[in-house]
């Protein structure tokens, strides 16, 4: 790593913790799609550690492709950082029918961590759109972060962190968690596990309903 490579120390932080988990849910093989990699120190670690899976890194954010490309550096399993706006083409059916280029094909997992909560709302919709498109009938969307949940009592500093969030951008904040059920539902995803996870965070995993 270099002093021009990003770096999030958070990212840093929780990598591992998120690792383990991952190597409980999914098999050995597939391919998953990132969406939001930030600075590409997740999917690095989870490349590295989990070989039989092909991994696509995005982001909203045009400025960030470069770092995500020098932190997975040398990974062969790490494809070309790509832009991707949930809210945006091309978050395309698999099939490719709208008539543009599909890049990313039918998915085994897609990864998403701290996105919901820096993002506005909508983006919470399209995202459980695109997966209802994307993933295989088996496939599973893995979310990260802080979330409010009913019934049970908000860590001090997910409360802090709700207003600084709010005070920033007024469309920005922790999420209550049935409202984002309630969202998959809608494209035909189910919440299959719910993992407490270090710093009050959530580790959610989504699939197909029965």
């Amino acid at each position: 790593m270099t002093s021009d490579t990003p770096f999030s120390p958070a990212a840093e932080r929780n990598k591992f913790p998120i690792l383990e988990r991952l190597r409980q849910i999914l098999p050995a093989r597939g391919r998953a799609l990132e969406v939001a990699s930030g600075t590409g120190q997740h999917l690095a670690c989870f490349a590295a550690a989990l070989s039989g899976w092909v991994w696509q890194p995005t982001d909203a954010d045009k400025s960030a492709l470069v770092g995500i490309a020098a932190n997975t550096v040398g990974l062969k399993n790490v494809r070309v950082p790509l832009l991707l706006n949930v809210l945006q083409p091309p978050w395309l059916p698999a099939d490719g029918r709208s008539g543009s280029r599909d890049v990313y094909g039918a998915l085994d997992a897609v990864y998403c961590a701290n996105m919901l909560h820096i993002s506005a709302w909508e983006t919470c919709a399209a995202l459980m759109q695109g997966c209802a498109l994307r993933l295989n009938e088996e496939g599973v969307l893995i979310t990260y972060g802080p979330y409010l949940e009913e019934g049970v009592s908000t860590a001090p500093g997910n409360v802090g962190f709700d207003g600084e969030l709010r005070l920033r951008n007024s469309a920005w904040g922790l999420r209550w968690l049935h409202d984002v059920e309630r969202e998959a539902k809608r494209e035909g995803l189910g919440l299959r596990a719910r993992y407490e996870m270090p710093a009050n965070n959530l580790l959610l995993v989504f699939g197909m309903a029965a």
